[in-house]
């Protein structure tokens, strides 16, 4: 496959190819250029490989002393080596990465020897908030070995039903004191980031109970990442991308239905990567812009149209709360106003 095939762009527009060959195209020892190999899972997520003498995959380094890994931490870089989570070494990811590189060529696979361990992540106390769950512990502890300002937490996360008995997954989050011994981690008491409230966690179960969660291990995560969806792309068939999707992707058709106005507090961000915060629509402030609100332009002109006495009966607001968001005069609560949109959305079918 030449390059041009992969510009992106219209051949019209951008003749020939945006792209260049790279240094890593041509082997250090005799100059010569070389035939290299990709896996991408998305835009971020990919490696670089060349083939031994056995056409197995070999993952591609460059550099002084062959240390510039040229595979992605994308994803990854948020968890702890599993083996030695002091360390900085990154052969973890490799393992995985080949494991991913092998399966996509159909090539036999072993089992990583930190598959069933769990996920850690390990983040630093930034905020009063951080720091709450804490301040019970801190009391019972001489200042020396109470936990401060900027020391270091682990965190975990929690698998699909894995959450405790009676706990909101979207106000749940467990994080306990920094511990560098993998073998402690299942043992020791974590803390509800919310609540304050102890929990034990566990790798073996399917679901969570009343005091312990169940949380995803390096194994459940690495499978997730393996098969991580490239939104914003299409698929050959101009479909949008599944988990299942290979092959030459395409850009997305969009259809712009509303524009607005975003910031992103990037601190948030980062709590969102490591598990903090679960939703990425907390971190988002929406300027709002009166000429392009579509509640006005787009939601009351189509609630105008349907009968009061069947908005009635269909949301359960009162007669006088529709009166009134009819006219423009209020606007109902966030979960009333998204009822609302889901009901007109059903009558326009029907």
């Amino acid at each position: 496959m030449g390059r041009n095939s992969l510009n992106p762009y219209n051949r019209d527009a951008v003749p020939g190819s945006i792209l260049k060959i790279e240094e890593d195209n041509f082997d250090p020892a005799t100059g010569k250029q070389r035939q290299l190999y990709c896996v991408a899972i998305s835009a971020k997520r990919y490696a670089r490989f060349l083939l031994d003498k056995k056409g197995h995959p070999v993952l591609l380094r460059r550099g002084i002393n062959n240390k510039k890994d040229r595979w992605s931490d994308h994803g990854l870089g948020h968890l702890l080596n599993p083996s030695d989570p002091e360390s900085d070494d990154h052969k973890w990811t490799a393992q995985a990465w080949l494991r991913i590189v092998r399966r996509a060529m159909r090539l036999p696979t072993n089992e990583l020897p930190f598959e069933d361990a769990p996920a850690i992540g390990r983040l630093s106390i930034s905020s009063p908030w951080v720091m709450k769950p804490f301040n019970d512990l801190n009391a019972r502890k001489k200042y020396a070995d109470q936990l401060k300002p900027f020391n270091f937490l682990q965190s975990c996360h929690i698998s699909q039903l894995g959450h405790p008995t009676g706990t909101d997954p979207e106000r749940f989050h467990l994080v306990a004191p920094y511990e560098s011994d993998p073998k402690k981690w299942l043992k020791a008491d974590w803390f509800d980031q919310y609540s304050g409230e102890r929990y034990r966690i566990t790798t073996a179960a399917h679901h969570g109970t009343r005091d312990t969660a169940r949380v995803k291990t390096y194994g459940d995560v690495l499978l997730e990442y393996e098969f991580h969806p490239e939104a914003k792309c299409a698929d050959s068939s101009g479909n949008p991308c599944s988990k299942q999707s290979t092959g030459l992707l395409q850009r997305r058709h969009v259809r712009i239905g509303l524009i607005k106005y975003i910031g992103k507090e990037s601190n948030s961000l980062e709590d969102v990567e490591s598990g903090l915060v679960h939703s990425t629509q907390t971190v988002y402030t929406e300027y709002s812009d009166p000429q392009r609100d579509e509640w006005q332009t787009n939601i009351v002109p189509a609630l105008k149209k349907v009968p009061l006495k069947l908005l009635v009966e269909e949301s359960g607001i009162s007669r006088r709360a529709l009166m009134n968001a009819r006219a423009g005069r209020s606007r109902p609560h966030r979960r009333n106003r998204e009822m609302l949109v889901a009901i007109l959305q059903r009558l326009c079918r029907t």
